[in-house]
């Protein structure tokens, strides 16, 4: 397995401003939801006084053994199928559209708070170089894009208000190709943005910053082992499954 270089980074914004679903904290604006949706699950127009930052980042890059009859390229389009590699447990995700899930992540420690995010994941394919993320060479030939659309923090209602926290995941995965070389190459950034509530206020920043990076880094690591693992093992399936159909 790969090892993955994490850095982590924090700053302290005057204001923040974020793009939004919906705008505004009026009930008024806000947007009609299936029944199994909750008010809360969005993203808001919110300007963030003093708010803290933390962001941690993973690249990946490991060696990808393509067959000419199922190529990476061809797996990535199985979008359903990528996703249930990299969160295999159906207990904790469903379908919402062809290209968004719902996940139901495990519970996060912070300080003497826990709190159970549910975001909503949409996996994109792009090629030809077409609107591909930062950092992408644009001779590769398919990236899984990967974001966060909608998110929600149950078990923190009255605690932290939605306007007060923010949930950034932005990802991509692509095969990198030299002769008859590949390479699985991939990126993820994870941050967290959010004005301290009165309960957190008179705990040192210092040791705010340790914590929440503890806690970041426990997500992406756990995001790095289903990329390295599960995802190259279900695809080492997938080439077998094509093999059995060309006999």
């Amino acid at each position: 397995m790969a090892v993955l270089p994490f850095t982590y980074h924090h700053h302290t914004l005057s204001k923040i401003t974020f793009n939004a679903i919906a705008g505004g904290d009026s009930k008024q604006n806000w947007p009609k939801f299936k029944r199994s949706e909750s008010p809360n699950f969005r993203r808001f127009v919110c300007k963030l006084s003093n708010a803290s930052t933390y962001t941690s980042r993973l690249a990946t890059d490991v060696y990808l053994y393509e067959s000419p009859d199922a190529s990476f390229d061809q797996y990535l389009e199985d979008k359903p199928r990528v996703f249930k590699a990299i969160f295999p447990d159906k207990r904790r995700s469903q379908q919402l559209n062809h290209e968004e899930w719902r996940v139901h992540m495990l519970p996060i420690q912070f300080f003497f708070l826990t709190c159970n995010p549910v975001i909503d994941m949409r996996l994109r394919c792009k090629s030809n170089g077409y609107d591909y993320p930062t950092g992408v060479p644009p001779q590769v030939t398919k990236v899984l894009d990967l974001d966060i659309v909608r998110w929600e923090l149950l078990g923190l209602e009255d605690i932290v208000k939605p306007s007060e926290f923010s949930l950034g995941v932005k990802g991509a995965l692509y095969p990198s190709r030299q002769g008859n070389r590949s390479r699985l190459k991939g990126q993820l950034s994870m941050s967290i943005t959010f004005d301290l509530p009165p309960v957190l206020s008179l705990i040192p920043e210092d040791v705010r910053r340790d914590v929440a990076e503890t806690v970041l880094k426990r997500l992406v690591e756990n995001m790095k082992e289903k990329v390295n693992g599960s995802l190259l093992a279900d695809y080492s399936r997938f080439k077998n499954e094509r093999a059995k159909k060309l006999v």
